[in-house]
């Protein structure tokens, strides 16, 4: 089993910056792929950003330039930096680790709120 743990979710006014951060602990192998999803009221979640073990990394076209996603292998953990918040990334943001065939783990979700 596997546990994720997010941290740094918050309300901030646009333009303004934020970083959100996942501790993963439990049965973690070392090829593995975690992600950033979101979630907007009224809206299904979206992928958001992934990083794989080797660093990798691939973004949603709307965050490109302004989050940046990265990883300590070492910890166990991913972060999301995100700068020049706008509106639209109102959101429930998850981590998820996915390893092996069809394994996936969810975090319990973080609010971001950005206000005009």
């Amino acid at each position: 089993q596997v546990q994720l743990a997010e941290s740094g979710g918050g309300s901030v006014q646009a333009g303004g910056s934020l970083r959100l951060s996942c501790a993963a602990s439990g049965n973690i192998f070392s090829l593995n792929t975690m992600s950033w999803y979101r979630q907007p009221p009224g809206k299904q979640r979206e992928l958001v950003a992934f990083i794989t073990s080797g660093g990798s990394t691939k973004y949603v076209e709307s965050v490109k330039g302004r989050f940046t996603i990265s990883r300590d292998n070492a910890k166990n953990t991913v972060s999301l930096q995100m700068n020049s918040l706008k509106p639209d990334d109102t959101a429930v943001y998850y981590c998820k680790l996915s390893q092996g065939v069809g394994y996936a783990y969810w975090g319990q979700g973080t609010q971001v709120t950005v206000s005009s």
